[in-house]
């Protein structure tokens, strides 16, 4: 079976956020994967239905929803339970493929943010070309920083200085990063801000990020940090699920000089 994959960032789920790019490969496609999370979630298959709906003619693909597999294992083996789950993953869409597509075609996946931002689905991807006849396509999107540097109208860096980007687990374990004075956060469930001693951070967070529903909150952290703790759990509560980043910086103990 010789199958094409078409991997498209829909960066926050906002219509806009797919490119025309995008929007080419979605009407290539002969079959739309779209994964299910659970009943907790169905916001978010619905959203990627909903998107195809407005942006594909009608008829134009077959809409595949299948439920995504659970990822087994506790923290002592995370990786490990990973590599399982990506497995099972890369099984289920070989599965859905097969059901509606047994000669093979051209397949379409819409990514949050950009396949290649911390995203898994790339990964997922390369376990399929073991058992088909794979080429992928990746159109890239809008990616969380983007989004999020946009709603708050900043730069990503500081002149002349690097950005670490990092995870909520990474964050909760090891702390703040050495030499770090800006530092991007993805992944975080946990709100692992509040692990960090907040004196000298300052915080840029954002939830539904370019969604009618944005949330964006920032100041210092010492003063902001419970009020986006709230804002969180009070947004998953209303729509039964939330993604969020946020961006943290160290004050700098030096001023530069500005060019005129």
């Amino acid at each position: 079976m010789k199958v094409h994959l078409s991997l498209i960032g829909m960066g926050a789920g906002h219509p806009d956020h797919i490119t025309l790019q995008g929007v080419a490969a979605l009407r290539r496609a002969q079959l739309v994967l779209v994964p299910r999370k659970g009943a907790d979630k169905a916001d978010l298959a619905d959203l990627r239905l909903s998107l195809c709906r407005e942006l594909l003619p009608p008829g134009a693909a077959v809409l595949a929803p299948f439920d995504m597999p659970v990822r087994q294992g506790g923290e002592t083996d995370y990786l490990g339970a990973v590599d399982r789950w990506h497995d099972a993953i890369a099984q289920v869409w070989l599965d859905t493929i097969a059901r509606h597509l047994p000669e093979g075609g051209a397949v379409a996946l819409l990514v949050w943010g950009d396949p290649s931002l911390y995203d898994s689905t790339l990964r997922i991807a390369q376990r399929l070309a073991s058992r088909v006849d794979l080429s992928v396509t990746v159109v890239p999107g809008i990616t969380a920083l983007q989004a999020l540097t946009a709603a708050h109208a900043i730069p990503l860096n500081e002149i002349n200085a690097p950005v670490l980007i990092t995870t909520g687990r990474q964050l909760r374990a090891d702390g703040w990063p050495a030499s770090a004075e800006t530092v991007a956060v993805l992944l975080d469930g946990q709100g692992s801000f509040q692990h960090l001693d907040p004196v000298g951070l300052h915080i840029w967070w954002g939830a539904f990020l370019g969604m009618p529903h944005q949330l964006c909150i920032s100041g210092p952290l010492a003063e902001v940090s419970a009020t986006i703790v709230r804002e969180r759990e009070q947004a998953r509560a209303r729509h039964g699920w939330l993604m969020d980043t946020y961006l943290l910086r160290r004050a700098r103990n030096t001023v530069e000089h500005h060019a005129d």
